[in-house]
């Protein structure tokens, strides 16, 4: 994977944490959604709002800065809890395969390119099938599946 890390801005994380608030309450703002995972190092549970995207029945979820904190603690973990803090569901989390990306890139960038675009790598909606498979490394893309607890 090559890695590319976009640190946010103080308006785009003082954003985030507005946003974040109200999905921990169950209200989502355009499709988030509050994933909670486990930090590699404290273990303590870190919430992060995110777009949920479902394509063909699957739901994935990207990390259009590259390879965040959030993106690591899902590699190392597995697990993730997702939804409102009361109703949260785990879920099982596994990484997609490069080759895999592209659709799921051009669907994540059609309904959020709005969100995103000084993110995404310098991808667009009207970003051709070369120029997602050239990109799709740099950026973490999970699909969600249900627990076996």
């Amino acid at each position: 994977m090559t890695t590319r890390y976009q640190a946010p801005t103080p308006t785009a994380r003082a954003a985030n944490t507005a946003v974040r608030w109200p999905a921990e309450l169950g209200i989502s703002i355009a499709g988030t959604q509050v994933l909670r995972v486990r930090g590699r190092k404290t273990g303590k549970l870190r919430p992060v709002v995110v777009n949920l995207l479902t394509v063909d029945g699957m739901d994935y979820v990207v990390s259009p800065r590259g390879d965040t904190q959030w993106a690591r603690n899902v590699r190392a973990a597995g697990v993730i809890d997702m939804g409102p803090r009361w109703r949260g569901e785990r879920a099982v989390i596994s990484e997609v395969a490069d080759d895999a990306k592209p659709e799921v890139l051009r669907r994540y960038l059609a309904k959020w390119y709005w969100q995103v675009k000084g993110d995404a790598g310098g991808l667009t909606p009207q970003s051709g099938d070369d120029e997602l498979r050239a990109a799709a490394p740099s950026i973490p893309v999970f699909a969600l599946g249900k627990a076996g607890c």
